[in-house]
């Protein structure tokens, strides 16, 4: 294979990121149905109120969790970053866990957005069987990430630029709206006080719209991914954290307001609003309001666009821990294994392979598409959960043995307030999903709610036992940074 200044030697990945990818390959992994389709939901259950604090928290939750990634990252940049920095900095048992679950988390997402792509096509074409659509799209997303990873990146940057374009337009016109500029009447802020508004349903309804928030901003931890494919994680990695956060913050929570004072929480097009109905979308009925016709068909669209986004970056995702996985010795050698374009070809056909349970989903209905969306639910909290508890032991370790923080390239703000509020809240959601399933022992609903809790609790305890593993001792851990992808099999032994 020959060399040249993005590629590395064969069974490593290519440096062929830009800053600018960077930025918009994690803005673009968190934008897309959470926000253009399941957001009018989470005011329906919560209020206004509820669903702007539930927001306003977790994108507090997710800033800290971005800046203590950005730490580790630029410490050691890596694909598949989660595993290694829970093998590293706590228990090698943890990091197989981790990585297990953060792969499965993503491939199924990535099922879960075919699914929806299929859905969206219904809305021009409702004769046309779900399947096609389905693998139309699966072949798209395969090809994208069969390429080098520059192309990969360009291709998601432009398909991002279209989402954020569009919110910059719906804040536009939802704004001339509620000022009676656009759609004939002045709208104000009435919405905030009809009936039980600004808050319904109290704390439990915020609990519950927070794990809807969470699958929301769930891909911004990407940055963490594509540190190890990036020309200059040094410069490109603490840049795109703080440029996505300020972003997704002001996307998210001026969105949120913008639907909330134009549509009332009681709308019943809100109450159906969810990532199976696809043609309800939030930002449709806005720009209804403001009389604009072609609405529905240009926001399903851009929906469209935002389903294969966010299937694109889930797949390359899942591809590099997988083969990161591969790497640390937790996964067959073989998925390690890189073509000379750089990419990881055999993690990405098994990825490919899990996402074919999408065909199963469209033949079988909504109620399998359904068990893939919970199934990937809490997987994303539990990732974030080991985020945060790899940087707090890391800082401490990295403090234990004398070094000094301006060794680092990058600081985490508030430590240790940062990593603790993140443990706090993640441990908050995923116990208080579904109580209520436990208060009438519904064993199926507590099973579609929790399984990815068991499962990961499974990896760790038999690898742990296998193994014989134990938590790293802080002065012990190896807070040396790194530039390359690392052999983390060492760690594995006894």
């Amino acid at each position: 294979m020959k060399e040249n200044s993005n590629e590395e030697p064969n069974g490593h990945v290519q440096r062929g990121l830009k800053a600018r990818h960077v930025s918009m390959i994690a803005l673009g992994g968190c934008i897309g149905t959470g926000l253009f389709v399941a957001s009018g939901s989470a005011i329906s259950q919560a209020g206004p109120g509820g669903a702007l604090t539930a927001y306003v928290l977790m994108g507090m939750m997710v800033y800290f969790l971005m800046t203590s990634l950005g730490e580790m990252a630029t410490n050691m940049p890596i694909s598949g970053s989660f595993a290694a920095y829970s093998a590293k900095y706590v228990d090698p048992a943890l990091g197989f866990a981790m990585g297990w679950n953060y792969w499965f988390n993503w491939a199924i997402t990535v099922a879960v957005d075919i699914s929806t792509a299929a859905l969206v096509m219904k809305f021009w074409l409702p004769n046309v069987p779900a399947w096609i659509w389905s693998a139309i799209a699966l072949l798209l997303i395969f090809l994208i990430n069969a390429m080098s990873v520059s192309t990969f990146g360009e291709t998601e940057f432009w398909m991002s630029l279209i989402k954020v374009v569009t919110i910059v337009i719906f804040l536009i016109v939802g704004t001339l709206t509620i000022f009676g500029i656009m759609g004939g009447h002045f709208v104000g802020m009435r919405n905030f006080s009809i009936k039980q508004a600004p808050f319904v349903g109290g704390v439990p309804a915020i609990l519950t719209v927070f794990v809807v928030a969470g699958f929301s901003f769930q891909g911004t931890e990407l940055v963490g991914i594509t540190a190890g494919e990036s020309k200059d994680p040094q410069h490109s990695v603490p840049k795109a954290i703080n440029e996505v956060f300020w972003r997704i913050i002001l996307f998210y929570i001026l969105t949120i307001f913008v639907i909330a004072a134009i549509i009332p929480y009681t709308s019943h097009s809100l109450l159906g609003s969810s990532a199976t109905d696809i043609a309800i979308s939030p930002f449709t009925l806005v720009f209804q309001r403001a009389g604009l016709a072609a609405a529905a068909s240009i926001m399903n669209a851009v929906i469209l666009t935002s389903v294969i986004s966010s299937a694109n970056s889930g797949m390359y995702a899942s591809t590099r821990m997988l083969y990161s996985l591969s790497n640390s010795g937790y996964a067959p050698k073989k998925l390690g294994e890189t073509a000379a374009n750089g990419i990881p070809y055999y993690s990405l056909l098994v990825t490919t392979a899990v996402s074919l349970l999408t065909f199963i989903s469209s033949i079988a209905g909504p109620k399998l598409y359904m068990w893939l969306v919970a199934a990937s639910g809490l997987t994303g909290f539990i990732a974030w959960f080991g985020i945060a508890i790899s940087h707090y032991r890391f800082r401490r370790a990295f403090i234990k043995q004398g070094h000094d923080l301006s060794e680092l390239k990058y600081h985490a703000k508030l430590f240790p307030f940062g990593p603790v509020l993140c443990l706090i809240l993640c441990i908050l959601v995923i116990v208080g999903q579904n109580p209520s399933a436990f208060a009438s022992f519904d064993w199926k609903q507590i099973l579609v709610t929790y399984m990815s809790v068991p499962l990961v609790l499974i990896l760790y305890i038999v690898y742990k036992l296998k193994h014989h593993t134990k938590i790293i001792p802080l002065e012990k851990v190896d807070v040396s940074p790194a530039h390359k992808d690392e052999d983390l099999s060492k760690l594995n032994e006894k």
